[in-house]
């Protein structure tokens, strides 16, 4: 879990790898950027958990979502754990950071009474994401994929049965 002297750094952490790797329609003037860097509320409304480098400082993040009825659930339903903004920095990427944040949801929903499954949804160009989901057993749930803005971006969603 996410501490508090760290949710400023994790929170610029997940603002910069949405708008450098070029995820944000309008920018810096997107105001996505702000729900990004407030890891205060996320934690206090859902699990946040933030990968450490070897200084201590954060690598990545992601938000735990444990059912429908949380703030953060965008696609959970009954029975479905839910992760976001899962965000790795620049430079711990490729060390296996995103895959351990993702393994950690997955530990946290099986923990989770009643669950049965995880899902997600993500970007068609988050590619790198794309795979550790399908390494570790997600598939593509194509008849969940939504658009938050609709026309503008569209989301792909993904699942893992427990």
């Amino acid at each position: 879990m996410a501490r508090p002297e760290e949710y400023e750094a994790l929170g610029e952490l997940t603002a910069r790898a949405c708008l450098d790797d070029g995820h944000l329609d309008f920018g810096v003037h997107d105001a996505y950027l702000d729900v990004l860097r407030d890891v205060p509320r996320r934690a206090a409304e859902a699990e946040v958990l933030v990968a450490l480098d070897g200084a201590g400082r954060p690598a990545g993040g992601v938000t735990f979502v444990s059912g429908p009825t949380s703030p953060w659930a965008d696609i959970a339903r009954e029975g479905e754990a839910e992760f976001r903004m899962l965000a790795v920095s620049a430079d711990a990427r490729g060390r296996g950071v995103g895959e351990s944040l993702v393994r950690a949801c997955v530990e946290r929903a099986r923990a989770t009474p009643g669950c049965r499954r995880v899902v997600l949804s993500t970007q068609p160009g988050m590619t790198s994401a794309h795979r550790v989901y399908e390494r570790l057993g997600f598939v593509r749930t194509p008849g969940r994929d939504w658009e938050p803005i609709p026309g503008l971006v569209e989301l792909r969603t993904y699942a893992l049965e427990l």
